[in-house]
């Protein structure tokens, strides 16, 4: 558990020390999840980077990180862009793109992994970019976001005339042309100054 107290209070300096207040407040901001993503995620890529580097050279682990780097972005672009289609059809065609957002989402999560050199990352940004695992992992975010939904952690509000403390944006433009241009048939009202 990491727990820290402030001796010092300086607006350069913090002598930081542990001590059982903190963990709590700790605890409730996510640091353990942060410590392990910032800290010990690296420390277990830059392992297995050494161990690969061990195994099959110093140039073999630097082809792989490029290889997995630039084919990961490749895979990651062709299949964002496919899901950026998905939605425009959907949205064109009155429905929600919930299931295609979330793809999109772990597409683009598999893209930032595959980019950062690493076999652990490497490995998780592949399992996002091939259809059965992603669907597993969708399957997840979605019952994820049902339960902060339930839980009244995520409020979701689609309609804003219910809402009764608040109003639907309006946006009030009156703009006038400037410049040189010409009038169309269609819009007769318009007249060069």
């Amino acid at each position: 558990m990491w727990t820290w107290r402030v001796l010092v209070h300086h607006p350069q300096l913090h002598l930081i020390l542990p001590t059982p207040e903190i963990s709590v407040l700790c605890n409730n901001l996510g640091v353990s999840r942060l410590v392990a993503l910032f800290v010990l995620v690296p420390m277990l890529e830059l392992a297995l980077l050494i161990e690969v580097g061990r195994i099959v050279g110093t140039l073999g682990t630097l082809a792989l990180i490029f290889c997995t780097g630039i084919g990961g972005a490749t895979l990651a672009r062709r299949q964002g862009l496919r899901t950026l289609g998905q939605i425009q059809r959907d949205l064109q065609g009155g429905r929600l793109p919930g299931d295609a957002l979330i793809d999109g989402a772990l597409i683009l999560l598999a893209g930032a992994l595959l980019v950062t050199p690493g076999v652990l990352t490497d490995l998780f940004g592949f399992a996002c970019l091939i259809p059965g695992t992603r669907d597993r992992l969708k399957e997840a975010v979605r019952k994820r976001l049902d339960r902060e939904v339930q839980s009244g952690r995520i409020h979701v509000n689609t309609d804003w005339t219910r809402t009764a403390d608040r109003t639907p944006p309006v946006v009030d433009v009156d703009a006038r042309p400037s410049g040189p241009f010409k009038t169309t048939p269609s819009d007769p009202e318009v007249k060069p100054r």
